[in-house]
């Protein structure tokens, strides 16, 4: 009773703007992990380093006196560099992608190090101010956890423009291509499409999302540090899954590519609302990942748990027909 007492829904209420501002950010960091999850059906550890590795190009650019937005633009590039190792590793020297993935993500740790010259970088909001500061010209952070209101309003942006952008690409004939590349990689080679290509492409775009997630991150915070992007890749598995479960649960008859890429944002928030509710009961923070995990299997299960469930009322509802059809000739 005296636990219960102690929790204050007040301030829980009071953490949930700027656990939707991060979420944000995890849903977009979520829809690069799509790409290579969902369409070309890779497991791509890359992510624990390019999330890391937008974060760090980020804050030495942001320390160099380059603008936010356009040292956003270099941490997208960067990711793009990661993913492509990742990409080559696998079709030209013939790596499976999960290794070739553990490999850069490995390596990465050691660039980022380079990049940084030590552990983590700090960039104060107080130095640099916003840019929608007219004082800033244009140089100052796009986010701030000093600033919820504008990190939601920014992040709910960036998340529409992504969505857009990757439902159109993704509905062009190359975006297409790489869709087919992970879902039937016998048609794509059929219509004299380079599958090796299609797989390098989705990964390098994968990995600029991921990336530029990680500088975002690292404007929300002020911070970047070597070991922010540990666990990313598993943090946008359960994004994914919560926002597939959600859309498959209120669209019955199915829903589009968009609203889909809409859904992982979502659960990008959701997914970090529930880390907030469970560090505001006070449960033990070294416990956050084993929460991550369950959340993960959980979700994982369920669409496998439902098919199969259905499958078995289908075969009863077959075998009762057929024995009352014996029946009835008998």
């Amino acid at each position: 009773m005296a636990y219960l007492q102690s929790l204050n829904l007040a301030n829980l209420f009071s953490r949930m703007p700027a656990a939707a501002a991060q979420g944000l950010i995890w849903g977009i960091m979520a829809l690069g992990v799509y790409i290579t999850f969902r369409m070309l059906d890779i497991a791509d550890l890359t992510v624990d380093g390019s999330f890391g590795a937008g974060g760090a190009v980020t804050v030495m650019l942001i320390l160099a006196g380059v603008p936010a937005w356009a040292a956003l633009l270099a941490a997208a590039a960067a990711g793009i560099l990661t993913g492509l190792c990742t990409g080559l590793l696998h079709t030209k020297l013939g790596i499976p992608a999960i290794l070739a993935g553990i490999l850069t993500q490995f390596a990465l740790y050691s660039i980022n190090l380079r990049i940084m010259g030590q552990a983590n970088q700090t960039a104060a909001i107080k130095q640099y101010g916003l840019i929608f500061d007219a004082e800033t010209h244009g140089k100052g952070f796009l986010v701030s956890s000093l600033y919820i209101p504008q990190a939601i309003a920014v992040g709910l942006c960036l998340s529409v423009v992504l969505v857009a952008l990757f439902y159109w690409y993704f509905g062009t004939e190359q975006g297409s291509a790489i869709r087919a590349a992970g879902a039937n990689p016998a048609m794509i080679r059929a219509q004299g499409i380079n599958i090796n290509t299609m797989k390098v492409l989705g990964l390098a775009i994968s990995n600029a999302a991921v990336a530029l997630a990680g500088g975002l991150m690292t404007q929300f915070q002020g911070t970047a540090d070597v070991n922010m992007g540990r666990g990313a890749v598993v943090i946008g598995l359960a994004a994914i899954i919560i926002g597939e479960v959600l859309c498959d649960a209120i669209f019955k008859k199915g829903c589009s590519f968009a609203v889909r890429l809409a859904f992982v944002v979502l659960g990008g928030v959701l997914y970090y609302i529930a880390m907030t509710v469970i560090l505001w009961l006070r449960l033990n923070p070294n416990d956050l990942k084993l929460f991550t995990a369950v959340i993960v299997a959980v979700f994982l299960a369920v669409p496998h748990l439902q098919k199969q469930a259905r499958n078995s009322f289908k075969r009863a509802g077959k075998s009762a027909a057929q024995c009352k059809k014996e029946d009835s000739h008998a």
